[in-house]
């Protein structure tokens, strides 16, 4: 028996993005309702987050 391709994450994969060889994924909180939050708070919330090598490494498969 022919051994099965393993399937993508259908979650992660819309989630986690893949581009030169680096994973990002959006910050949360940043949609609505910001007014509460600091300025900083909403500044930070711009930048990508990045996983870190350990996380890429084990998901990277799956995406």
């Amino acid at each position: 028996m022919a051994k099965s391709k393993q399937k993508t994450h259908k979650a992660s994969k819309k989630v986690l993005t893949k581009k030169n060889g680096r994973i990002t994924y959006k910050k949360s909180g940043g949609n609505h309702k910001t007014a509460k939050d600091s300025s900083k708070a909403i500044r930070q919330r711009r930048n990508k987050g990045v996983l870190e090598s350990g996380q890429a490494k084990r998901l990277s498969n799956v995406i």
